[in-house]
This record gives structure tokens, sequence and C-alpha cells, in this order.
């Protein structure tokens, strides 16, 4: 993979950049380059019919000077320890920038989940915990779903561990089913925080959020949350959403000429973020190349899929009606495609501050199993909101004080929060 692609060199550059801008002393510098803790683990896994496959996986803990380290498990077939060691760290300036007692970790297997049956999956995850346990904790480590995970496996994984370990702990875990302590809203909370990013933008560019039009790469949990709260909270519209066909492994771009409606679309589409073509045919939609969404005539293009689509050259493809990017993917935009984003004026919400109302809700989550006291999801929304608007006032103002693009801004609060926290510990 080359430097520009590789995810982890991204993160890292990111860094210097920021670490340049902010004057941050060598040591302190040196120690936010790298994870303090990674795990390689073997899973061997008895499948269905009889055979066992080996599976390999990772969890990785990048910073704790904050608080327990934070952050998804991934299943993907392409999942490389270069890929959650980037998400571990960009887990750590999320956590900060949302101002969360936390630090920033990510775990990840290498597999298809798609061609995997319920039993292997759960046979799967039960194995990773048995391997990875004694790492986690409620004030260790806390995983959470990412992609293609959700509350069943972290019911299984969570079971697993209580199996282990001998007692009950809700806290461990995070992204549960309500009835194994679960917070109320945690399921849309990610889409929600970046469509109040998406707002906050808007009303610094003077917008009326009513007027604008989005293009939305996935159809995930994440996009789908952000392209029905677009609609909802913004009165604005979503023309269309490019997703990932696991049938044909082929991307596709759904349109409608005055918009979609992304519930329909909801109800078409399977657990991975599949739209049935077929079905979308027979509503009227148009089925366009996977990445005509990153080209259309719209305001926002909202990247909610995986790393690294918006390149140098991908970059350029971006139609100029678009004000505003909202990263509710991880690391969506190389740096390349930073500057090109830059010459041209466009208004940039970075992924560790756009996509940050999930481990907020997780916290929150965290905070209610310490409690045994669960909050309605109205109140949980509410201060999900408070929470997002705030991190986007600190970045924007500190972008505004630095004169820098607000990817800057947003590291220069969140490294400053974890340099002193380091400092603080006499790390550096």
């Amino acid at each position: 993979m080359s430097e520009e692609l590789n995810p982890f060199a991204i993160a890292q550059k990111q860094l210097d950049q920021a670490a340049k801008i902010m004057g941050l002393d060598p040591a302190t510098h040196e120690l936010l380059r790298w994870p303090m803790h990674e795990l390689h683990v073997t899973l061997p896994v008895r499948m269905d019919d009889g055979s066992v496959k080996v599976f390999h996986g990772f969890r990785v803990q990048h910073n704790g000077a904050r608080g327990p380290t934070k952050g998804g498990i991934r299943y993907h077939p392409s999942e490389t320890i270069d890929t959650v060691r980037a998400l571990a760290t960009w887990m750590t300036w999320k956590t900060a920038v949302a101002d969360l007692p936390l630090g920033g970790g990510k775990g990840g297997i290498i597999c298809n989940p798609n061609e995997m049956s319920e039993w292997e999956l759960e046979r799967l995850s039960r194995t990773y915990i048995r391997k990875v346990g004694r790492i986690l904790g409620p004030d260790l480590d806390v995983p959470a779903p990412d992609v293609a995970t959700n509350p069943q496996t972290m019911s299984w994984m969570l079971d697993e561990y209580e199996t282990v370990f001998g007692h009950h702990a809700p806290g461990v875990i995070t992204g549960k089913p309500l009835p194994l302590g679960g917070s109320a809203g945690r399921g849309p909370a990610t889409g929600v925080g970046v469509i109040v990013t998406v707002r906050e933008a808007l009303k610094c560019l003077g917008i009326d959020s009513t007027t604008t039009t989005a293009a939305i790469q996935g159809f995930g949990n994440v996009a789908q949350s952000a392209a029905i709260n677009y609609v909802d909270m913004l009165g604005g519209r979503v023309m269309c959403v490019s997703c990932w066909d696991h049938n044909d492994r082929t991307a596709y771009t759904y349109a409608k000429k005055g918009g979609i409606d992304p519930k329909f679309l909801q109800t078409i589409a399977d657990p991975y973020g599949t739209i049935g073509r077929e079905a979308a045919l027979g509503a009227g939609y148009e089925v366009k190349d996977g990445n005509a969404w990153l080209s259309q005539e719209v305001d926002v293009l909202i990247p909610a899929a995986i790393e690294g689509v918006i390149t140098g050259e991908t970059a350029k493809q971006i139609h100029p009606r678009v004000k505003i990017v909202a990263e509710a993917a991880n690391g969506p935009t190389t740096p390349e495609a930073d500057e090109v984003l830059g010459e041209r004026g466009l208004y940039v919400i970075p992924d560790f501050l756009c996509n940050a109302g999930g481990v907020t809700v997780s916290y929150f989550e965290q905070v209610q199993n310490a409690y045994g006291y669960y909050w309605d999801e109205a109140l949980v929304h509410e201060r999900l909101d408070k929470k997002m608007t705030s991190a986007f006032d600190a970045v924007h103002g500190m972008a505004q004080k630095h004169g820098v693009n607000n990817r800057m801004g947003a590291y220069i609060v969140a490294v400053s929060r974890v340099a002193e926290d380091c400092k603080l510990r006499g790390w550096a």
C-alpha cells in the first residue's frame, strides 16, 4: 500500500502537521505518533461444515492518558494492522475533541462476514474475546460496534467476557441492545452527530439548510441515520446514496429526481447496507456508477463508508457547487486531497469531529451502566446535540484563531488536551 493511501501514515502525517503549527515538544510528539499497546491474535474457529478456519485479529490501544481507551471492532476482509492503528489514533483525537474522559483504541478481524453464517460469526466473536479479554474492562479498554458488527455481536462478546471472568460487567462493551444495558439513541447517534455539525457549518456559512441538497457515500448505519436526519432535522434533500453491493462486489449510486427517500431505501437494504437493486429500480430509482456520488451537483458531500475515498485525484471530480464536505467516515480524505479542497475553499468538517456522535453516546452508555440508571432517547439526543455543538464551536474557533483549516483546528484542540494529560502524568 502506498504511503498516500496507508491510513496510519496519513494519521501520522496529520499529527506531524499539527505538531509543527502548535510547536509541540519532540518527546510528546513522538509519544503521540505511536500506539502504546498492540495485541495481534490468531483465531481458530470451527466452521459449520466441521472444518477449522484460522482468522487473524488485532486490538490496538493508542493512548489512554485521558481515560480508558475506547473504539469499535471491525470485521472486514481487507482489514490491516495499519488501518486499525490509524483508527485507534483517530479515536484518541475524537474522544479528546469531544472532551470525553476517554482515550483511543480500535479492534479488527480479517474476515468476510457476508460469507459466514450467524453461528460462525458468534464463534468468531467469542474466540476473539477469549484472546483479547484480558486487556479489556470498563476501566481499561471498551470496545463497541464498527464496520460489519452490531448490537448482537456486542451481546456475544459481553456474554463471553462475563463467562470468562465470572462477573457481570455491562460497562466493558458499548453499543449493546437495550435489555443488556445499551443506551437509548445509540443506533442513530453517529448520524445524528454528523447532521448537527452540518447544521452548525451551514450557520457559519449563512446558508438556509432547507434549501440545500446532499450526496452520501455509504448506506450502512451511519449513512442511513445521516440521510434520514438530513431530511428530518435540516429540511434538506438527499439526492443520492452510494453503496457496496455484496452480491456482485460492485458499488452503485442510487439517485432519484427530486431527492431520495432514505426511509424507503432503508426498508429494501440488508443488514450490511446493500440496497435491493431490483426493488429500487421498481420504485423509479436510477442506478449509476458507484463513484457518481462524488461528482453530483449538491451543496454537501457526506462520505460515510470507508477511508481514503477522496484523494488528490478524485477531489478534482467534486462539483463546483459543493460547499461542505462532512466526513462521516473515518479518514475518507487524504492529505493530498485536503490541499485540493483547501484551494477550492470548501468547508471540511473533519472526521474525528463530524462522526464523534457515536462515541459520545457510547460514553453516555458507560455512565448509565456505572450508575444503573438509564435515560430516554430524547434526553440522550439533547445531551448529544449539546456536546457536538460545543465541540464544533471549539474547533471552528481554533481554526479561525490560528488561520488554519478545520482539520488542523480539530487537531490543535485534541492534541493540546491529550498532550496536557500526558505531561501531567509525567509521560513526556
